[in-house]
């Protein structure tokens, strides 16, 4: 597959994969919350009950047998809806020629997949090999253990 086909493939991938996911995300994972949301008093500040009222209503969001627990079934369609949303944002943003589709000259850029794979391939010889690529997922996982992720490979 050429590389100019692989990268939007990876991407387009990615929001499909990740979207089920997002609900139980951590912070990083997710979407910034805007001030707005959050100043549930307008007041102009935000205080730590609001922070977690914020939590609490999306909790109870997600919640919708209101039993006070959250099944499989409700977080997965919490974070379908998420999926859902994002990808009708990317649809206004791109649809260059508003035909309900998106060619490939109209997908969103990789902003940082030259620098990442730059960074993989350890001996600089263009191409990146398997044990580069072993190298660059063990970094990963490490990283991701350090600010207490779980690692992607059990899902």
């Amino acid at each position: 597959m050429k590389s100019a086909k692989f990268i939007p493939a990876i991407i387009v991938s990615a929001l499909a994969i990740t979207g089920t996911s997002v609900f139980a995300a951590g912070g990083k994972d997710r979407e910034p919350v805007a001030f707005q949301q959050l100043d549930a008093n307008g007041d102009g500040q935000v205080t730590k009950e609001e922070m977690h009222g914020h939590r609490n209503q999306r909790f109870t969001n997600a919640d919708t047998d209101g039993d006070g627990q959250l099944s499989v079934e409700e977080m997965q369609a919490a974070g379908q809806k998420k999926a859902n949303d994002r990808v009708t944002k990317m649809f206004e943003r791109n649809d260059a020629n508003k035909d309900g589709f998106l060619s490939e000259d109209e997908l969103p850029k990789p902003r940082r997949a030259d620098k990442m794979f730059d960074r993989i391939d350890a001996n600089e010889d263009g191409a990146i090999s398997e044990e580069e690529f072993a190298d660059a997922k063990d970094r990963m996982g490490k990283r991701h253990k350090k600010h207490g992720k779980a690692d992607s490979d059990d899902s």
